[in-house]
Parts: structure tokens; sequence; C-alpha cells
């Protein structure tokens, strides 16, 4: 059985969805969105309160040892805004942007490492903050295409993970990268990153191709020999990414379904495998190690072949908004404390409570 209760955020998507304890926030592009269920309270969060955008990719928390652990916001053209405060009003922050180091004002996605050290993705490349002195300009470091002579694929970076063995991997617009013992390393389509076109054509749901309205996504397009594809596929475009317990890197795709790395060999999965949907917005792995995929065309809860006894192929569970779902196109979850989990489209957020036999 599931149950679901929904709670909206008014014409926006919610990009990013992070429990604190029991309280939910919710990174929208118009702005971040605090709620407790316990009370029901709803507390926003933009640029009356404090924030310099109203556009939040990424919402943590990041230790900075004596300074406290901090609520951390990645915004969208405002930089990397840290709470300080709740209690003010407004609420006070603490913002770092390019003064301060940072790569540009577009932080898509942010991790401390076991190490300590703090990574900030950006669409100007990738910071490294070390020990996470994030007051300490010395401390900061900035990666990109040309300092890491091509290491880097891309300087738009989408998504870190850290894998067990301390491997640094980044989801860039332009492939995959890893940072391991002071060295890169790449991968593209050309590599095995990314379903054939021929293995998704006709089955890509989204109509808009950004190529087609944006010329940074067109240049991106030609540089890889697609500028004939007219559909909305790019395989070397990774918008979302997890590492598992044992080390394989899974990373969702535009167009191109979901990809799966263990260092050695790729395989891809997509609509033809049982998938919702071949354009991946969002990747979680929950706290039995489950995959979780949200697409374009509903979320899916994967379950590998021989896996109680499953064998064959993978399985994948869906559910759509015919089963409950705000709205089929899932760009975040967070998994709660009690099993349930929180599910964020365009518009709202769903909670599912899985029950005995869901």
């Amino acid at each position: 059985m599931r149950h679901f209760n929904h709670f909206r955020v008014g014409n926006k998507n919610v990009k990013r969805l992070y429990l604190d304890g029991e309280v939910l926030w919710a990174g929208t592009y118009g702005g971040a969105v605090r709620h407790d269920p316990r009370d029901g309270s709803v507390r926003l969060y933009d640029t009356q309160a404090g924030l310099l955008s109203n556009g939040i990719f990424h919402v943590g928390h990041i230790d900075l040892g004596s300074g406290g652990r901090r609520l951390a916001l990645g915004t969208y053209g405002g930089g990397l805004a840290l709470l300080m405060d709740e209690a003010e009003r407004p609420s006070r922050w603490r913002t770092y942007n390019v003064p301060e180091g940072l790569g540009d004002a577009f932080v898509y996605d942010f991790l401390q490492t076991r190490d300590g050290d703090l990574w900030i993705a950006t669409w100007s490349g990738v910071n490294r903050i070390r020990a996470s002195r994030l007051d300490d300009r010395r401390a900061w470091g900035l990666h990109t295409v040309d300092s890491t002579a091509g290491g880097l694929p891309n300087d738009w970076v989408y998504g870190l993970a850290e894998g067990p063995d301390g491997t640094l991997w980044l989801a860039t617009e332009g492939g995959l990268a890893a940072f391991r013992d002071g060295r890169w390393q790449h991968w593209r389509h050309a590599d095995g990153l990314g379903a054939p076109y021929e293995r998704v054509r006709g089955s890509l749901a989204s109509s808009v191709d950004p190529a087609s309205v944006s010329q940074h996504h067109a240049r991106q397009k030609a540089e890889m020999g697609l500028s004939e594809v007219k559909d909305a596929y790019n395989p070397n475009y990774i918008v979302s990414l997890a590492v598992d317990r044992v080390g394989v890197v899974w990373a969702g795709t535009w167009g191109a379904g979901l990809s799966r790395f263990d260092g050695r060999t790729w395989r891809h999965l997509t609509v033809a495998d049982g998938l919702p949907g071949n354009h991946v917005f969002m990747l979680q792995l929950d706290p039995a190690g489950v995959l979780w995929i949200g697409t374009d065309q509903g979320l899916a809860r994967m379950t590998p072949a021989g896996t109680g006894g499953a064998a064959g192929q993978d399985r994948f569970d869906v559910l759509t908004t015919h089963d409950g779902l705000y709205g089929n196109a899932v760009f975040s979850m967070a998994t709660g404390p009690d099993g349930s989990r929180w599910v964020g489209s365009y518009g709202g957020v769903a909670r599912l409570q899985l029950q005995a036999g869901g």
C-alpha cells in the first residue's frame, strides 16, 4: 500500500529537497521553503529575507568546526549563502561569492568530503576549500578545464559525489570526471557514457531541445558532433549523479538514460529497459542502498537483477501522478527517518509513505 500527501510551492520547480531531522527544506526557483510537518508551519527564505537570489539549486549543512554547523544554500546567481542567525528578521546570511574566490555566482552543488575539504560545483569550474576554511582566502582553489589541462571535461559542473575509496566524482555538461590522488580523469560518450541516439530515438518525451534556445547548449552539442540531432538529447550532459556503497557510479543524462559505470565497463538503462523517461533529473540512494530515479516521466525504484531472487534484468517500480505524485517531472527527493519519501516536482512536493506490501 502507498499513501501520499502534498504541499504546494506555487509555480516553481522544486530543485532540491533536504531533511534536517524531521524539518524539510525545499529549494525552489522562488526561494528556500522550510516546512515542519509536525506543526504544519511553512517559512519562505528569499531575497526579502536576505538572500541575493531566489533561485535555489542546493540545500545542505556545512560543518565549519569551531564556527558551528550551518545550513547552506547554493543559489542561482547569488553565490553560496550560509544561514548565520535564523531568529533575526530578516535572517542573517553570510554570502560567499566571486570576490571570496567562488568560481562564479551560480552554485549547483556542494559537498564536504571525508578529509574535511569543501567542494563547490559552479558553472565556471569546481572550487576546493581546504579544511572548509571559507574565511581563509588562501584555502580556496578553483579547478577548470584549463587549470586541469582538460582533465575536467567541462566547466559547467552540476553534481558531486564521493566514492567509498575517497574518489571525488563530478557530473559536468561535457562528461563524467574523477579526482583521486591529485589526478584528473574523465569519460565522455565516446568512452561509453550515455546510451546511443538510436537506442532512445522515438522515446524522448521532452520536446524542447535546449540547443534550440541557448547558444551555450548549441555550442556544446556542436562540439560533440550532435548538431544534426534536433531532439532533447545530449549523452555527455550529466544532470544527476550518485555513487553506491561498492563504488559503482550512476550518471543520469539529458535524454540518454541512466548510465552505470563500475570503473571499467559501462551499461545503459533507458525506457526500453523499464525507466519511465530518458531524461534523468534526480538520483538518490536511500539508507537501504536502494536507487531511486527521478525522470521527466515519473519516479522509479530500482531492483537490480539477482536481488531477492529476481533474475534476468533490472526491475523498475514506477510511480506517476496517477499513483499520487505531484508532478511527473521529478527533480528532487529526500528520505525521512520514518522511511517516508519526499518527492519534488514542478509546483509542489509529494510525501510518499510506503506501507507493508507497497
